[in-house]
């Protein structure tokens, strides 16, 4: 009988804490520094005034390899490097538990539930993800739809389907919109002004792929969303238990919606309304965002009748309800230190560029997406990746014999979608903010990741063949 339960206790394998997880990877990186030899090319500040690489001038310099109290320091260094995303979204996420817990989104589920029956519900999805996509596309929205995560997982979970479905339209909604931004300014704009490019072109062809990736997301997800409503036991988080966000349809049904609840959705459209011209009209990042936030949550509460101890209760619990996240992305913000320090990341750009020359020039704009979505996991930031790779891609694109706009759109692409996979992007927070172990996430979004990267390469075969920019 004991042989039995010892058997079964050794069959059972138990994933490894997000903590663990990116530790590991910290060490990884931290062996990659002794391994790969340092290096870096010089950097010149653009007409733009961005800071860009200098194309062939990549040399090697003194070695610099990250011993193993450093690499413990990084966990620290990360957490202060990543204060301002910290911070941001310890404000943001305590100001909207405020308006979920006035209970005005279970009138809206129950609104949308009473039009959409059924097989009928699965819609939603698509003019989710594509709302969030045009923020991420035009104004660059991303973090910034983090604290909505959480009532989308609610959402997800009343209208029949689980927690994964929630976190993909957010995560497919501002990646996609990253992979097919129009004008976003924090990676389009960026890229072509470092490529020597006007701001505005090529929109026409990237609101193509942008409209190809938002159809593909949604089929991906309304196929999964789907099947977990036939049968919930086929969900991925079914054996973790009922998710701290969820809503019961028959709850909701019996909540009130009165004026008070709409007045807090009114609050909530007004706040959004206000962040993206904000953000468009007069460049508002997390320290404006924030306070529009707070303000947000405080006239909330008013409305619903908090007084003002109830008020700093509530905040006080989304602080706490938040802090593992916010934990996570300082350890997330470790690697990169790493990277950093070891002094690794212009090798990797370098040596990854090299082979795109002995490509057939039909293979090469998918060859350069490779290439830059190899670079998306050493470099997790948008602005950060264009300033690095693309003095070496727009010249090595004339070379190749197609356009700087490809080679943008090679890099916008890979930008995109990886926030959503690899470790060092957001992938982790996202997570933690859903309640979802992060591998039960990539179980899902792995093969929609090739499904999608696939979709990718076919639109880079169309660029670099129909001369798209030329």
């Amino acid at each position: 009988m004991s042989n039995g339960n010892t058997l079964e206790k050794k069959k059972k394998f138990s994933a490894p804490h997000i903590y663990l997880l990116l530790v590991c990877v910290i060490v990884v990186c931290t062996l990659l520094t002794w391994i790969l030899p340092a290096g870096e090319f010089d950097r010149e500040i653009n007409e733009n005034g961005t800071e860009v690489v200098v194309p062939g001038t990549y040399h090697e310099v003194d070695a610099s390899p990250v011993g193993p109290f450093q690499m413990v320091q990084s966990l620290y260094v990360g957490m202060n490097d990543a204060a301002n995303v910290v911070f941001f979204v310890f404000i943001s996420y305590a100001a909207i538990g405020i308006i979920i817990s006035s209970g005005a989104f279970n009138g809206l589920v129950a609104f949308l539930l009473r039009i959409f029956k059924g097989k009928a519900r699965a819609a939603l999805i698509p003019i989710f993800i594509t709302v969030l996509g045009a923020g991420s596309s035009t104004i660059g929205l991303y973090e910034e739809l983090f604290p909505f995560i959480p009532v989308f997982v609610g959402i997800c979970i009343a209208l029949g389907y689980d927690a994964i479905v929630g976190l993909a339209i957010v995560a497919l909604g501002a990646g996609l919109g990253y992979s097919g931004a129009t004008i976003n300014p924090f990676t389009v704009g960026l890229a072509q002004g470092v490529a020597g490019l006007p701001t505005m072109t090529g929109i026409p062809f990237r609101l193509f792929c942008h409209a190809c990736f938002i159809v593909v997301g949604s089929a991906l997800t309304i196929r999964y969303a789907l099947k977990i409503q036939a049968d919930p036991t086929k969900s991925l988080v079914y054996s973790d238990g009922p998710s701290k966000f969820a809503m019961s349809e028959e709850d909701i049904h019996k909540h009130p919606f009165g004026i008070r609840e709409k007045l807090v959705l009114a609050v909530l459209v007004i706040g959004i309304v206000v962040i993206v011209y904000g953000s468009r009209t007069y460049g508002w990042y997390f320290q404006e965002l924030s306070a529009v936030f707070v303000i947000m949550g405080v006239i909330s509460a008013i409305i619903m009748g908090y007084g003002p101890n109830a008020i700093a209760e509530k905040f006080a619990d989304g602080f706490k309800d938040i802090a593992m996240a916010c934990m996570v992305i300082g350890i997330a913000r470790g690697i990169l230190i790493v990277l950093q320090e070891g002094c690794i990341i212009d090798t990797v750009v370098y040596y990854a560029s090299l082979p795109l020359s002995a490509v057939p020039t039909w293979l090469s704009g998918v060859a350069m997406l490779c290439v830059q979505t190899i670079i998306s996991f050493f470099i997790g930031s948008g602005s950060g990746q264009a300033a690095t790779s693309m003095p070496i891609m727009a010249p090595l694109a004339d070379l190749l014999g197609f356009s700087r706009e490809t080679a943008v759109l090679a890099f916008q692409m890979s930008d995109g979608l990886t926030n959503a996979l690899w470790p060092t992007g957001m992938t982790a927070v996202m997570c933690s903010l859903a309640g979802i172990k992060i591998q039960k996430w990539w179980k899902w979004f792995v093969p929609v990741f090739l499904f999608l990267f696939l979709t990718e390469c076919i639109l880079m075969i169309i660029a670099v063949q129909t001369g798209f920019g030329l």
